[in-house]
């Protein structure tokens, strides 16, 4: 094989290698370009994802559909009238049908009415507004007073003391209860139980008396 046709072989493959090459690119960019009128069709599209094209099939960048579009329209539409039923204010409504059992206690606050001060009259009816209120849990200390009475011939009786569930503990059954049900049923942790107790007003455990 001469020269010149070792060369132009070399030169086939160079530009078979270019062709290749290029059709690589070709399809990358075409990849990326679809990939990035997606992100702007996620980014600036409408939200039926429907695409803004001119008359060429070109999507239109954001901004570009008002600027050939020109000024909007002053035309008017006119829109179907409808009525709605006007509500009482939430002042003078009754709650006839209450989202909460007998067990919830009520609270019952009477506001006094101006019109009574200084005229006769008479009441003629109530209306009734109820609020769902929460009140912060309270720990009460239960203070057992035993009198000691001294008997005619000299001895001295004391009721006992009511019995413990542990012992000589000074946890009442009801607080007991509460700390299992708060932990139990409701996965809430003995340390933070301890918190709640010390922010209502109980530090640490009492000393026993």
């Amino acid at each position: 094989m001469t020269f010149d046709e070792q060369a132009a072989t070399m030169k086939r493959k160079e530009v078979a290698a270019l062709l290749a090459s290029h059709q690589q690119l070709f399809a990358r960019n075409e990849e990326l370009s679809r990939q990035l009128e997606w992100f702007k069709r996620q980014l600036f599209g409408s939200k039926s994802e429907r695409r803004v094209v001119d008359a060429d099939g070109r999507q239109l960048w954001l901004g570009e559909a008002e600027a050939q579009d020109g000024p909007a329209s002053e035309a008017s539409v006119t829109v179907a009238e409808h009525q709605r039923r006007r509500g009482k204010p939430a002042e003078e409504t009754d709650e006839g049908g209450l989202r909460f059992d007998e067990s919830v206690p009520v609270e019952e606050i009477r506001i006094p009415n101006p019109d009574l001060e200084g005229e006769a009259g008479a009441v003629v009816t109530e209306k009734v507004t109820y609020r769902l209120a929460q009140r912060p849990a309270c720990y009460v200390l239960l203070k057992y007073i035993r009198p000691v009475v001294k008997r005619q011939d000299g001895t001295l009786s004391c009721p006992p003391a009511p019995a413990s569930v542990l012992g000589k503990s000074l946890a009442d059954v009801s607080l007991l209860a509460c700390l299992a049900i708060d932990k139990f049923s409701y996965h809430l942790p003995l340390y933070r139980q301890h918190q709640r107790m010390k922010a209502a007003g109980v530090p640490a455990w009492p000393a026993r008396r």
